[in-house]
């Protein structure tokens, strides 16, 4: 399974896994590939170095990368406090109803509350870039667009790679003429923010439009076969991001995620939607009954990122604490339906590779 890019990036397999579990990246590194730190859910540097320091410590010395948010739109910057006098309270007044309606209990007393947006501003996101800086990392990807032109500078400074999502061929080629070392692309099945494009169309697509820059396929990718088809499309590697929700080591950092897992496992590919409920922004979560009440008729129209964000950042919180599976509120691609048990980083890795040699195999036998 190696390609030009496994010795580029020091890895054993061209295997790049996105996670907010620094537990889960540190496992995918250790196994061969690249594990790649979502850095949005710390709202304090301090917390992100530590972390950082973590994966230091228990990657066996093997590289990993970390991936920001900075949205080629500047959303509204501000405090907390001064982003909420822009919230309508019509749309307060309807999470709060639908909390009740879902039976989602409030948050214990005492119980701690992370604050959904202030990993979405730039600010904060340029003091995640400072901060990975200061650490050996191997990549730093940007979810939303090319980062600033000056994020981009720092990195290569330090001799660091930079890598973005996108979901149309001209985005990608703006991606490398703004100086972007490593495309990925990111096909409608994945979780997350996502575009229009299916993977099988836009994996060629971008490859044809970026010439010798090293795409990576995502969306849709869940076992070997289908890393085999996206370096048969021309992919130098693939980037998975929701297969590694259903792994024992995320339960290392989300102590919460029974309820999430049992939600997972019980869906199929196609319980999933497309909505700009989570974010402001396209995103495809899994389908429940939270996602349902807003689809419901009377449901307001989803706020612009980053207010979206605030709005629902307390309910995300009393829904994590609730543990009931059918309202969980979480990014999730169509893979979710080849989620059928919780396995160790190491064992999806194994089966990833298995997978890919039979695929080569049986492909051997075509005439």
């Amino acid at each position: 399974m190696r390609t030009p890019l496994c010795d580029r990036f020091g890895i054993g397999l061209p295997i790049f896994g996105f996670t907010p579990s620094e537990h889960v990246a540190a496992a995918i590194s250790r196994a061969g590939g690249l594990g790649v730190l979502g850095c949005v859910r710390f709202n304090d540097a301090d917390e992100l170095d530590g972390v950082l320091c973590w994966m230091d410590a228990h990657t066996g010395g093997k590289p990993y990368g970390v991936d920001i948010v900075m949205p080629a739109k500047i959303p509204t910057e501000g405090t907390p406090a001064d982003l909420s006098a822009l919230i309508p309270p019509g749309h307060l007044a309807f999470v709060e109803r639908t909390l009740l309606d879902l039976g989602v209990p409030p948050l214990p007393d005492g119980s701690g509350e992370r604050d959904g947006v202030l990993g979405w501003l730039h600010s904060v996101a340029r003091s995640h870039v400072e901060v990975a800086l200061k650490h050996p990392i191997a990549l730093i990807a940007n979810a939303l667009g090319s980062p600033p032109p000056d994020v981009i500078e720092q990195a290569h400074a330090k001799g660091v790679p930079v890598a973005a999502l996108a979901g149309k061929a001209e985005h990608a080629v703006r991606h490398v003429e703004q100086g972007v070392d490593l495309v990925v692309a990111q096909g409608y099945e994945a979780g997350g923010h996502t575009g229009e494009i299916a993977s099988m169309v836009l994996v060629p697509e971008v490859v044809d439009a970026v010439g010798e820059v090293p795409v990576l396929a995502a969306g849709g990718i869940g076992c070997g076969r289908q890393v085999a088809a996206a370096l048969a499309l021309g992919a130098s590697g693939v980037w998975m991001g929701s297969f590694w929700l259903a792994t024992e080591e995320y339960t290392e950092t989300m102590t919460q995620s029974g309820a999430l897992h049992r939600a997972l496992i019980a869906a199929g590919s196609s319980d999933t939607v497309r909505t700009r409920i989570y974010t402001g922004k396209p995103a495809r979560l899994l389908k429940t009954r939270w996602t349902a009440a807003w689809s419901a008729p009377g449901a307001p129209e989803p706020l612009p990122m980053p207010l979206q964000n605030l709005l629902v950042s307390h309910a995300h919180n009393r829904i994590q604490a609730a543990a009931d599976p059918t309202v969980v509120a979480m990014p999730v691609g169509q893979i979710v339906g080849r989620m059928d048990r919780v396995r160790p980083v190491a064992e999806v890795m194994a089966e990833l590779v298995d997978g890919y040699d039979e695929a080569l195999v049986r492909l051997g036998k075509t005439q």
